[in-house]
């Protein structure tokens, strides 16, 4: 039997964005082998919706990013950061580049007309939820101590 204790540490070296779009991609690739047809039935504006979707999800995690480098600190999960970033988008979310990338991938998902990228999305949801925020959680708690616990006392994870 594999040892898997190792397996979340493991899939932290995928970048947290790679993750999104490789998920994308299988996604696509079952939309493509297995069709849900969602074309049949879901109403022609979700396509324009999906595109407001994608455009105000990269924006939220571009202003995410670009706070970052602002601050001159590292978005790799478990890095100690040389700063606590409490600005920008940051006083409305803890991870709004992870928010900004969730709307943009369910907008590419309503521009397509696809369903079963959505379904994939839960468990890129789950894994960045439960295994990449408690990394860099842990190592945020552990640079800035109490902080960082009052800043994650008045902010919400997600929104």
């Amino acid at each position: 039997m594999p040892n898997t204790s190792n397996l979340p540490r493991a899939l932290l070296r995928i970048p947290v964005p790679w993750v999104f779009v490789l998920a994308y991609i299988l996604g696509a690739g079952l939309e493509q082998a297995l069709p849900l047809r969602a074309a049949n039935w879901m109403p022609p504006g979700v396509s324009v919706a999906g595109g407001g979707l994608f455009a105000l999800g990269a924006a939220i995690a571009g202003w995410g990013w670009l706070t970052f480098r602002a601050a001159r600190t590292t978005t790799v999960p478990g890095r100690a950061s040389s700063r606590l970033v409490t600005w920008g988008p940051y006083r409305f979310s803890r991870n709004p580049m992870y928010v900004g990338l969730i709307l943009a991938y369910l907008g590419e998902a309503g521009i397509l007309r696809q369903v079963w990228p959505v379904f994939l999305l839960a468990l890129t949801a789950a894994y960045v939820n439960w295994i990449v925020i408690p990394v860099e959680e842990a190592k945020l708690a552990e640079v800035f101590g109490q902080e960082y616990e009052l800043y994650r006392g008045r902010i919400h994870r997600w929104l």
